[in-house]
């Protein structure tokens, strides 16, 4: 299948799923292994370059928020650099081990199921009336987004539900969870970057730019229709799929084993 291709679609697929609670490793692990697709597109260089898509939309769509973080609320800017450091202990520590250990299959259908139960008693648990943070919101929001590292969780999904258990409306939280997701995800392409320095090979640079165009494009989509479907409606649609995914890659690895 042409390269091309290839790009856009992990790039649809990145730009989609890193913000809605579905899980991007999940989907960006899967999609090579049900294909059997190889090369540029399923290298460590690839996955840096679709992140940074979803990097640009993230700043695209919260640039105001931003600009006020740094110049006047200097309180939320105090929450996200501590919600930050639990996850990026964990990627600095649990890199290796979670880049070469958990990107299994058969893992990410455990975490799929799992964590998709975990959002649903969320749902059914939290009061979703605050929108206000606190200090433990943030503690525990951070060490939520420190277990998405493990592919199949979910960023978005776990930080969620962790701050509807903590009684944060659903949008807030959400909000949240992308706000804190900024500085996370730069860190980790940025980790990733190092690694590649050490990777002797031809990038093919066109395939990149392919990558990062259409993750910016469908994580600005992905991340405005979020918002606006949790003001009026619960995370239960995004759990069913997380299972229905979970049971055909199940099936999947046993037939093709």
């Amino acid at each position: 299948m042409d390269q091309i291709f290839q790009a856009i679609l992990l790039g649809i697929i990145q730009g989609i799923t890193e913000f809605l609670p579905i899980s991007s490793t999940a989907h960006l692990v899967i999609t090579p292994w049900i294909f059997g697709w190889d090369g540029t597109v399923n290298s460590l260089s690839f996955d840096i370059a679709v992140h940074v898509g979803t990097l640009i939309s993230l700043l695209i769509c919260f640039w105001r928020d931003w600009i006020d973080i740094f110049f006047r609320n200097r309180r939320m800017l105090a929450y996200i650099v501590i919600g930050t450091i639990p996850a990026g202990l964990a990627g600095v520590l649990f890199h290796s081990i979670i880049e070469n250990e958990l990107r299994n299959p058969l893992i990410i259908v455990f975490t799929l199921i799992v964590f998709g139960a975990v959002m649903l008693l969320a749902e059914k648990l939290g009061r979703r009336d605050r929108e206000n943070i606190s200090i433990l919101d943030v503690f525990v929001i951070g060490i939520a987004q420190a277990i998405a590292l493990i592919p199949g969780v979910s960023r978005s999904g776990i930080t969620i539900a962790a701050g509807l258990f903590r009684g944060l409306d659903r949008a807030y939280a959400a909000k949240f969870s992308f706000l804190l997701s900024t500085p996370a995800i730069a860190g980790a392409a940025m980790l990733d970057f190092c690694k590649s320095l050490k990777i002797d090979y031809a990038h093919d640079y066109s395939l990149f730019a392919v990558g990062i165009i259409t993750a910016t494009i469908t994580g600005i989509v992905a991340i405005k229709f979020l918002l606006s479907f949790l003001k009026q409606y619960p995370l239960n649609i995004f759990i069913y799929y997380r299972w229905v995914l979970a049971l055909v890659i199940f099936l999947l690895y046993f037939l093709r084993s």
